[in-house]
């Protein structure tokens, strides 16, 4: 299926957030996520279903001041 991914259209296999991060390179990442604006929790990832067409944006943490 086809997804957006932080605005770039990338094809995955995976279902639910957790399994496409894996697919994209994320698994051992530290990084934020959210689904169509939704803040997804790491613990929530494997839960949350993706369908055709949603926006995941994918950060990694800052440091700075």
């Amino acid at each position: 299926m086809k997804i957006r991914v932080n605005g770039e259209w990338r094809d995955v296999r995976a279902v639910e957030l957790a399994a496409a991060l894996a697919e994209l390179g994320y698994a051992d990442a530290v990084v934020a996520t959210a689904v169509n604006g939704n803040f997804v929790p790491a613990s929530k990832r494997s839960a949350a279903a993706l369908a055709e067409g949603d926006e995941v944006e994918v950060l990694a943490p800052m440091q700075g001041g």
